[in-house]
């Protein structure tokens, strides 16, 4: 794969992956907010062996401009084979469980956005046969817990899209991931005390490059959060709605 779209390209996940895909060499294509920070991560990339790094900057709440960006990276890279998409927020659970237009925000940038952006790519890759599309979801969306069930609900729902979406596009031969991390150390996680189920974004990153590659479509970043799921979404409905979670 050498012709990458790289989505939230200045999230530490993002620029860790795209890190792994210059590397080899590979063509990239970024998109953020930030230009200062997308002209950042560019010249690093290209520090690093990629051969061709191009970004558009854009607010990836404004659905009008998704059909440019994708547009404006299958020009420029002549053919788009994959996308990566990791932009996303981790929102105020009491603010927004306490005025609805906070939670409405944190469901646009996390559920609504990722879903009209694959909407476009799925429709740009699918005659075409080919290609792999991968987003970042997480293990909150796996069961609500009281902490964050409004980001849970967000990923929750981005995780059934995405399986519905890897059943539509399978046949066609485009490849579909799903991605799980756990706690991630990251800037965006700066505020959390951090403990032994805390992962770095480099090895989540080592977990979506291999999937985007081999083509699994569940991937749980590290690995040990799928056992941990596992028991949470065991548990009882009378014993969990009691936990402390």
């Amino acid at each position: 794969m050498n012709k990458v779209l790289v989505i939230g390209a200045s999230s530490a996940q993002a620029q860790a992956t795209a890190r792994l895909f210059a590397a080899e060499g590979s063509r990239l294509f970024l998109a953020g907010r930030d230009q200062q920070k997308l002209d950042d991560v560019a010249a690093d990339l290209k520090a690093r062996g990629a051969a061709q790094v191009e970004s558009l900057t854009l607010d990836l709440n404004d659905f009008s401009r998704h059909q440019e960006l994708i547009a404006a990276a299958d020009a420029a890279l002549e053919g788009l084979e994959g996308a990566l998409i990791a932009h996303g927020s981790l929102g105020d659970q009491a603010a927004g469980q306490a005025d609805y237009a906070v939670a409405q925000g944190e469901l646009t940038t996390n559920l609504l956005s990722p879903i009209s952006l694959l909407t476009i790519l799925a429709n740009l890759l699918e005659p075409r046969g080919g290609g792999c599309l991968a987003v970042i979801s997480s293990v909150a969306g796996d069961r609500g817990r009281q902490s964050n069930y409004i980001y849970g609900t967000a990923k929750g729902g981005l995780s059934v899209f995405l399986s519905g979406l890897r059943n539509r596009l399978h046949r066609a031969g485009v490849r579909v991931v799903t991605i799980k991390p756990g706690f991630v150390d990251s800037p965006m996680t700066a505020h959390f005390k951090k403990g032994l189920l805390w992962a770095k974004p480099e090895a989540v990153a080592k977990k979506i490059h291999c999937a985007m590659l081999k083509g699994k479509d569940v991937v749980y970043a590290p690995a040990f959060w799928r056992l941990i799921m596992f028991i949470i979404k065991a548990l009882p409905e009378p014993i969990f709605k009691r936990l402390n979670l």
